[in-house]
């Protein structure tokens, strides 16, 4: 296989797990209702499964380097995606909410492990095409994000609830091939190394990992994409049910408004890595997703039932942070290792942090009966971000810190 084979390869393969990493999400909290004829689903539970998507995350961050370094990049992706398509299958099948809880948290473990194998993919195969590719597959997910829960509600009404989140899986099963080949690819590439004696590109060390928790640029960028995944996993969880309450929509229009919420993503996905990898002050773009939020938020507040797409829009802009903080854990790196190293980081510290989004929202929903306190505390979550910024805007690289 050609070098430019593996590229083009590798392109379609980063591209269709990055279709991946979002529908299981997306997918659910539209036909909660549908789901609670046959699972009974209260507000703890809802909000459980809403946290289990950044608990997943988190863990696997964490783990996945380590996975990474003994197996490789491609065939512990290519695992991952066959844990996705088992997960949507037997969340489909589920008939009790154990079940649905366990096949969930299978799904977004493999959909954890590709979060992670992303960016230093598009470092490995694309060094030269960091911010577009990146930009690409951000996208990407940003589309992923957006149709489910378009679709979530008609497909429930015609076919049932299981139909519309098992159907998932056959875009998981795409994803599978084109690593199957680079896996392939891989081993011979591997094979005709040693036999030059080649050194191999190496996954970071668990010393280098260590170091991690002491590098300012780590935590900063971890911060960031807390921020976003805190907020936005709250709104995946409970921004239909919110909305109904407080502004009014009924269940096709607040599903249809949390489309308009991810699909915000799709602009920030497409500007945003570009823009960062060129920006000699990346805070502003920090700050400007922190505002968006603000806005977002402070509408909801106020006048909820007043331009409630306008609000939803502004808060959907706020993720800007997150193909924010991806770009720069390959910009703010010099090597492979340490682009493996820091996306783990990030994303495991980030999703855990972020978990405690839709558990705490369903919490103060079902303490205060209301969701006023609930919007409160994501507004203020949404200002950690200001700080944050202040740090990555210093041109400096993980290594400088972890050479200190």
């Amino acid at each position: 296989m050609s070098a430019r084979t593996g590229r083009i390869l590798a392109l379609l393969g980063i591209l269709l797990v990055a279709a991946n990493l979002r529908t299981a999400v997306a997918a659910l909290s539209p036909i909660v209702h549908e789901i609670a004829v046959d699972i009974p689903l209260g507000s703890i539970a809802v909000g459980v499964l809403g946290m289990l998507p950044p608990v997943c995350f988190a863990i696997f961050g964490v783990i996945a380097p380590v996975f990474t370094r003994r197996f490789g990049l491609e065939r512990v992706l290519v695992v991952a995606m066959v844990a996705v398509v088992a997960g949507h299958l037997v969340r489909a099948a589920s008939g009790s909410l154990p079940l649905l809880f366990v096949a969930s948290a299978v799904t977004f473990a493999g959909m954890g492990v590709g979060n992670v194998a992303l960016p230093p993919l598009v470092k490995k195969y694309f060094p030269d095409r960091i911010g577009l590719v990146t930009s690409l597959y951000v996208t990407v997910m940003s589309v992923s994000t957006l149709i489910p829960p378009l679709v979530a509600v008609p497909v429930a009404e015609g076919f049932g609830w299981r139909v519309a989140l098992g159907m998932w899986g056959v875009v998981s099963v795409l994803a599978v091939l084109p690593w199957i080949g680079l896996v392939v690819r891989e081993r011979r590439a591997r094979a005709e190394r040693a036999a030059r004696a080649d050194p191999l590109i190496e996954e970071p060390a668990p010393a280098v990992l260590g170091r991690l928790w002491r590098s300012s640029i780590a935590w900063a960028l971890a911060v960031i994409f807390a921020v976003s995944s805190l907020n936005a996993y709250a709104m995946f969880a409970w921004l239909p049910q919110m909305l109904s309450q407080i502004a009014g929509a009924s269940p096709g229009t607040a599903g249809a408004l949390l489309s308009v919420f991810a699909g915000m993503g799709i602009p920030a996905g497409v500007l945003v890595p570009i823009l960062a990898a060129r920006m000699r002050n990346v805070a502003l773009l920090v700050y400007l997703g922190v505002a968006f939020f603000v806005v977002g938020y402070l509408g909801l507040l106020t006048v909820p039932g007043t331009a409630t797409w306008l609000w939803v829009a502004f808060i959907g802009l706020g993720p800007l942070l997150f193909p924010l903080a991806l770009v720069l854990i390959n910009v703010r790196t010099r090597s492979h290792e340490g682009s493996v190293a820091l996306s783990g980081f990030v994303q495991g510290v980030g999703y855990t942090l972020g978990a405690l989004g839709p558990l705490a929202v369903g919490v103060l929903h079902e303490l205060t009966g209301q969701w006023t306190l609930a919007i409160v505390f994501l507004l203020v979550t949404a200002l950690a971000g200001i700080f944050a910024g202040a740090i990555v805007a210093r041109p400096r690289m993980l290594e400088d810190d972890l050479e200190r």
